[in-house]
């Protein structure tokens, strides 16, 4: 590879030893805030000092020790939020409050006192049964709720908060100790807190501001099941956690991760969900600098909010702890008290945003490596896919079709001409993605280099020059996203006119942006790095990605004149990237480990906002086998995003290439995910509209059965489709639980109702992994599949309606033109809603407000668990004569087949059963 360095960069500089990565002993700031043991707070609030004003609660609180007083804000958030903030009143200079992640600024409604004395505060809330009780020595807080302490805050006196101090008059610097080499035992102290200077191996990081860490505990009364705080390549269920070993939200790019790590990885997304039968609640900390969780479920005794509880007639419930530590920045904490989990997610998507509606063809194949060679190249994988009647939309380009790693470039010798090479993929209605990464090779020919060094939009390093780190150009300097005149330069980088060689079918992937720096600390950049406003890096880091795709995607959406929606995925990700497209898992392996944790890192991505997410099919890293490569491509086309993916070292594996038999059940895989798009369509618009997973476990939908809590290994596909991916080699049977006491579940493909009911073991072959549709749904499909989803706009639609035990049934079917914001901003959208009750089946309009037309007809019906063969059925359009349907009738799987129908999908219609 080209590099502007003396030295080579290689792909060895990315897959580095795990222990250039710290534990968390190695962090300073988890050292100091261990040292405060769970006990009495040193904080109490002053009662005397509440300020009460429409839209809050204010009050002081002071540490016994430091004696200086901090700002408490409690506001009460519309739609069942709360949010607490704590603040130095006065710092020497303003603490980091993250910027951007918030669509708006909340609205707020009036908390009231109901009691005040001089130990406590009782506040009312908008809704009668909700309180807040605020403890003054020590300071603690509860929200109740009918009577019930939902949660507590600074139950174990965890609460910690470090003011920022002058530095010290003298400091010698590590760098520069006595020429003994001897140090008295406060610097040595001081070293070992790391208060103003930090040491990882040969790094040094010199903090500007000090010590500035923040710390609270939560403790979450009847739970001992929680979720989120992705990303981590662990279990769907939340572990406990021991000294040295919390979930460590930072990110970072680790090459090949190891699997049930606790480490940061990629993105960090700081949402908590608790679950019980009864309640889901969530706890968002709003706060991008490195975090550290702490969880600890434990057995304790019911909290009793009388004066003189009754001890005899306490019960002893499950109590889980969790512990928040970051860095920097305040404490700002959402608290989401649902009381149902769809309700959760919705009051985390008013803060955040919901996820982005995506372009349709960017929820069909993905065909990507690092790389395909030139236009040559990209011309037969193309072709192949047509050979081997393959339905794919996009074919992607790495790191190597650039001049020279120079982004927003074309290599002159393979990529010579991109204009024809993309002409060639319009004519077939396919797509391309280019990756665009945040750091920029250091070369003053390079256009875009140099108008951002003119400009001053580089990271600057401490001493006030443009930071400099090695990635794959060589040396490079690293655009300042978090500065919105480097946002806006950047997205018209985009334009048509600037990009030379992109078309509107040209989209983009953002990769190495946690940001990942060869050789740097961690692989990252400096903490003690400059931003904009004067931040040191520090406290923006887990935002570098998210910023980066911010931009991007408003430079896709600028260039089509604000008409067409974008698509950028991002390997870096925080707390409201579901609004700018789609992420994934970064660099996994190709083995069966990293198949199986694909799912429980994709269900808590989509728990967390982030609903269109997807793991790289056959794993990046090394050679997967045929049987793991079939089982990854089942896998892979029922999940949100899904896309091949292989690293350069790896042999090819275009999906013909591993024999005759191997290729037929991939095609059949994707064939079916093709097929698919209609429901997957509707499911996207749903998490766009409510805030609803695509993929989600199977407990939120079926929140009162306990066996579903800690259930990974299958998942739901919406509400209607049960998904039990094959995730070990040679498997003859999986062992797959079917909830719900009075659900009725029908298999996908067979239509036949699965008899017995909890874990059934479910024969499986080669050819296909379980799935299962729930009765009481209606599933629309499409009746055949073409070269990618822009051939498929006009082919007619089927619906399986799979009754449930009522003889029930209901469904909807989302349209729009699948690539514009006119669903928007002209109302041109379609929402069917189609239901089967008393043997008629009915098709009306669910949203009086969509426009959209559509010429596009349902030509079949098939209604799974029909008990008898009807006499005649007839179809009757709204206002219009009847008409007598074909049909024919399975008496042994009692499926009723409608056929030859021609029902346009935008207008009433019924079909009575008799």
């Amino acid at each position: 590879m080209e590099s502007s360095s003396q030295e080579e960069i290689s792909v060895e500089d990315e897959a580095v030893d795990k222990s250039s990565f710290k534990t968390c002993n190695q962090i300073a700031f988890y050292r100091r805030q261990k040292c405060l043991c769970p006990g009495k707070s040193l904080y109490q609030a002053l009662l005397d000092t509440v300020e009460l004003s429409d839209s809050s609660v204010k009050f002081q609180i002071i540490n016994e020790e430091f004696k200086v007083p901090l700002l408490v804000e409690l506001y009460e958030i519309e739609g069942n939020i709360f949010r607490l903030k704590v603040n130095e009143i006065a710092p020497l200079k303003p603490r980091y409050q993250v910027p951007d992640v918030l669509i708006k600024e909340p609205a707020n409604l009036r908390l009231t006192i109901s009691q005040k004395d001089a130990g406590k505060l009782v506040l009312s809330c908008s809704s009668e049964d909700q309180h807040i009780h605020i403890t003054a020595n020590p300071f603690q807080m509860q929200l109740v709720s009918k009577n019930e302490i939902v949660l507590s805050i600074n139950t174990n006196g965890l609460l910690y908060f470090e003011h920022l101090q002058h530095p010290p008059q003298i400091r010698e610097s590590t760098l520069q100790k006595k020429a003994d080499g001897s140090a008295d035992s406060s610097e040595e102290n001081q070293e070992d807190l790391g208060l103003w200077e930090e040491k990882f191996g040969s790094f040094l990081d010199i903090k500007a501001s000090g010590p500035s860490s923040v710390g609270l505990d939560f403790s979450l009364h009847g739970y001992e099941h929680v979720y989120g705080i992705p990303q981590h390549a662990e279990t769907l269920l939340l572990k406990n956690t021991s000294d040295n070993d919390a979930y460590r939200l930072y990110n970072l790019d680790v090459f090949g991760y190891k699997i049930h790590s606790k480490m940061g990885i990629y993105g960090s997304v700081p949402l908590l969900l608790a679950h019980k039968p009864d309640r889901t609640i969530g706890v968002f900390w709003l706060n991008s600098s490195e975090t550290l969780v702490e969880i600890a479920t434990k057995a304790a005794a019911e909290a009793d909010l009388s004066r003189t509880p009754d001890l005899s007639k306490q019960r002893v419930l499950p109590q889980t702890d969790v512990r928040w530590m970051s860095e920097s920045g305040i404490i700002d904490a959402f608290i989401l008290m649902g009381p149902h989990s769809f309700d959760t997610f919705k009051q985390y998507a008013e803060l955040t945003g919901t996820q982005s509606l995506p372009p349709l063809f960017s929820l069909g194949y993905h065909q990507c490596r690092w790389n395909y060679e030139d236009e040559n190249d990209v011309k037969e994988v193309d072709a192949g896919f047509d050979k081997y009647s393959i339905p794919y939309d996009v074919i992607w380009l790495d790191i190597e079709h650039t001049d020279g790693k120079r982004y927003f470039t074309w290599d002159k010798k393979k990529f010579c001409s991109p204009d024809r090479m993309q002409t060639k993929l319009m004519k077939k209605k396919r797509k391309l993605v280019v990756i665009v990464d945040p750091h920029i090779k250091i070369d003053p020919q390079y256009a875009i280099y140099a108008e951002a060094k003119g400009k001053g939009y580089f990271i600057k390093d401490r001493t006030g020059k443009d930071f400099e780190g090695l990635c794959w150009p060589g040396l490079s300097s690293y655009l300042d996203f978090t500065n919105p005149s480097v946002r806006e330069w950047y997205a018209d980088q985009f334009a048509f006119k600037n990009y030379k060689g992109s078309s509107e079918i040209l989209f983009i992937w953002n990769d190495m942006n946690e940001p990942s720096v060869f050789r740097g600390a961690e692989l990252t950049m400096q903490k003690d790095a400059v931003h904009h406003g004067t931040w040191e890096h520090r406290e923006v880091h887990n935002l570098y990605g998210f910023y980066q795709q911010m931009a991007t995607a408003e430079g896709l959406i600028r260039r089509s004149g604000e008409l067409e929606r974008p698509f950028v995925l991002t390997r870096s990700f925080f707390a409201g990237s579901q609004k700018y497209g789609a992420v994934w898992t970064g660099d996994n392996k190709a083995d069966w480990s990293y198949l199986k944790i694909s799912i429980p890192m994709l269900l808590t991505i989509s728990m967390a906002g982030i609903s269109f997410c997807g793991a790289d099919v056959g794993g990046f890293i090394g050679n997967p086998s045929p049987e793991l490569l079939v089982r990854w491509y089942q896998a892979g086309a029922l999940q949100p995003f899904f896309r091949g993916h292989a690293d350069m070292r790896t042999k090819r594996r275009e999906p013909w290439l591993f024999g005759k038999e191997n290729t037929q059940i991939i095609r059949e895989a994707i064939q079916e995910r093709y097929s698919l798009l209609p429901y997957l369509y509707l499911l996207f618009y749903r998490a766009h509209t409510a805030a609803e997973p695509v993929m989600r476990p199977v407990w939120v939908e079926f929140p009162k059965e306990l066996k579903t809590f800690g259930i990974e290994d299958e998942y739901m596909l919406g509400n209607a489709l049960l998904v039990y991916p094959v995730t070990e080699p040679k498997a003859t049977t999986v062992d797959m639980f079917l909830p719900g006491s009075q659900e009725i579940w029908y298999d996908f493909r067979r239509f036949r109702r699965l008899e017995g009911q909890g874990t059934l073991k479910i024969p499986v072959t080669l050819n296909s992994i379980p799935v299962i549709q729930r009765g009481g749904t209606i599933i629309p499909l499409k009746t055949s599949v073409g070269k990618s989803t822009e051939w498929m706009t006009d082919v007619p639609y089927e619906l399986h309606a799979a009754l449930d035990n009522k003889e029930t049934a209901t469904g909807e079917l989302y349209l729009d033109d699948g690539h514009s914001f006119q669903y928007l901003h002209k109302k041109q959208f379609l929402l069917r809603k189609f239901t089967f009750q008393e043997c008629i089946f009915s098709s009306r309009c669910a949203d009086e407000k969509g426009q959209f037309h559509t010429k596009c007809v349902v030509k079949q019906v098939l209604i799974l668990g029909m008990k008898k063969q009807p006499s005649s059925v007839m179809a009757r359009i709204h206002a219009g004569k009847d008409k007598a349907v074909a049909f024919t009738y399975d008496a042994r799987s009692s499926v009723l087949t409608l056929k030859n129908l021609s029902l346009n999908i935008s207008i009433d219609w019924e079909i009575e059963i008799k």
